[in-house]
C-alpha cells in the first residue's frame, strides 16, 4: 500500500519521449530529427523532468504515474536516465508502464554530427530492472507482460497494463503503433479485478493505448484492438475510471453505452504546454484536473539565461507551429490554432460559434488549401457539455 491516507492525490503524465542528452551532440542529425519529431521537444526534456521532480518534492503527491512512451524511441540509456532523474523523488512513488516506443523499438538511435548510430534497445527484462522501484510497489506482477497492480490505499487498486505489441528480441523496424491486451494478461487482469472485488477495492486502469475512440477521423492504431473485451470487464467489475496516452491530445470520453468507465487522456508532457493530471481521491469520490507545469521557478540561474528555457511554453508552441506548417508557405494561422486548442483540451465552443466559424471566409479558404484534412478539422471542436480539462467520479 502506497499510503494509509484515505484522502490523497496522485499525478499522471504521459508521452515524455525522453532522449538522454548523452545520445546526441545537438549536431546536424539531431537537429533534423528534432525538426521532424511532430512537435515534440527533444532538447530540454532532461531539464524539464528534473524540474518536475523538484516540483513534486515540494507538493508531495502519493505517486506519479507515467502511461507510456517514457523514451523517445526505446533507447536503453534514455530509460536509465529517466529512472535516475525520478530517483530524486522523496515522498512520492514513481509508477511507470511502457508505451509502443519503449520496448524493442528498431528506431532507437544516437545522433552524432551528421550520423544516426545504433543505440541499445530496451528488453522487457531490462525495463523491469531499470524501474525496479516501481515493480517493488506491486501487489501482483503479470509473469507474461510488464503489467502490475499497486494498492494505492485502503480504497483503490491501481492496475497498470501493458498494451503494447513487441517481439522477443531487438527489432530492425518501426515500432508497432497499435496495441492490445494479450490473452495471458487478460487472465491476470481478471484475477486482479476479482481480488479487488473481494477486498472492496475500487480498480483504476492505466495503459498506453486507448479504450475509446477520441477522434472520429483519426483513431486507427490508437484504440486497443480488443477494446470491446476490456469494455466488458469494465461493465462486469464496475470500473469507472481509466487513464491512457498515445494520442498526445488532452481528451475525456465516457461513459459510453453500458460501459461505466470515463477515460482520460492527458496530453503529451514533451509537447504543447507541459500538461499533467492531478487526481484527488477520497473514499467515495475522485476528481481529475489538468494542470500546466510552470518549470521556471525550478530552473537554475544559468538555465534561465537560455531563451528557450526562460520562455518554455512559447518555445513549445513555436516548434508545434513549425511542425503544423511543414513545408507550406500558406497562411495556416487558423489551422494551427484549431490544432493547438484541440491538443491542449481548450476546444469547447458553442454551437453558434462553431457554425459561424465554419461559414467564415478564413475557414473556407483553409478547406481549399487542405482538402485532405476537411473531415479531421471538423472533429477538432467539441460542443458537448463536458470538459476535457476536468472530471468527477462518484461511487
Amino acid at each position: 500500500m502506497i499510503t494509509e491516507k484515505s484522502n490523497t492525490e496522485f499525478w499522471v503524465i504521459t508521452d515524455t519521449h525522453l532522449i538522454a542528452d548523452s545520445l546526441h551532440d545537438d549536431g546536424q542529425a539531431f537537429r533534423h530529427i528534432q525538426n521532424t519529431s511532430q512537435g515534440k521537444d527533444l532538447a530540454y526534456q532532461e531539464t524539464a523532468l528534473r524540474a518536475f521532480v523538484d516540483f513534486a518534492n515540494k507538493k508531495k503527491p502519493a505517486a506519479i504515474i507515467v502511461t507510456g512512451d517514457v523514451t523517445f524511441n526505446g533507447e536503453l540509456v534514455s530509460a536509465q536516465k529517466f529512472a535516475a532523474i525520478f530517483s530524486r523523488l522523496k515522498a512520492t512513488k514513481l509508477l511507470v508502464i511502457p508505451g509502443n516506443h519503449d520496448i524493442y523499438d528498431g528506431w532507437a538511435r544516437a545522433f552524432k554530427g551528421p550520423n544516426q548510430l545504433y543505440a541499445q534497445q530496451i528488453s522487457p527484462k531490462s525495463w523491469q530492472e531499470i524501474f525496479k522501484n516501481s515493480y517493488d510497489c506491486a501487489l501482483s506482477i503479470d509473469p507474461d507482460s510488464l503489467a502490475y497492480s499497486v494498492q494505492l490505499n485502503q480504497h483503490y487498486l491501481l492496475i497498470l497494463l501493458d498494451s503494447n505489441i513487441y517481439g522477443k528480441q531487438e527489432s530492425n523496424g518501426a515500432p508497432t503503433t497499435e496495441g492490445q491486451i494479450n490473452e495471458e494478461e487478460i487472465i491476470w487482469l481478471e484475477k486482479q479485478l476479482e481480488n479487488a472485488k473481494r477486498n472492496h477495492l475500487r480498480p483504476l486502469l492505466f495503459m498506453h493505448h486507448n479504450l475509446y475512440v477520441h477522434n472520429q477521423a483519426v483513431n486507427r492504431g490508437f484504440v486497443l484492438n480488443n477494446a470491446q473485451l476490456l469494455c466488458r470487464l469494465c461493465q462486469d467489475f464496475n470500473i469507472k475510471l481509466a487513464f491512457s496516452g498515445h494520442i498526445h491530445a488532452q481528451n475525456i470520453v465516457g461513459p459510453i453505452g453500458k460501459t461505466p468507465a470515463i477515460e482520460i487522456v492527458t496530453s503529451s508532457f514533451c509537447s504543447y504546454d507541459q500538461g499533467y493530471g492531478v487526481i484527488k481521491v477520497s473514499p467515495d469520490h475522485i476528481k481529475y484536473q489538468r494542470h500546466t507545469f510552470n518549470m521556471k521557478p525550478f530552473l537554475t540561474k544559468r538555465e534561465l539565461e537560455d531563451q528557450n528555457l526562460g520562455h518554455f511554453h512559447h518555445y513549445l508552441k513555436e516548434i508545434q507551429i513549425k511542425n503544423l506548417k511543414g513545408n507550406s508557405n500558406k497562411k495556416d494561422h487558423l489551422f494551427i490554432e484549431m490544432n493547438y486548442q484541440y491538443f491542449t483540451g481548450h476546444n469547447h465552443i458553442e454551437k453558434e460559434q462553431l457554425k459561424k466559424l465554419y461559414s467564415s471566409p478564413e475557414f473556407k479558404i483553409l478547406l481549399k488549401q487542405r482538402p485532405r484534412f476537411s473531415n479531421y478539422m471538423k472533429t477538432l471542436f467539441d460542443t458537448t457539455g463536458h470538459s476535457n480539462l476536468e472530471a468527477e467520479i462518484w461511487y
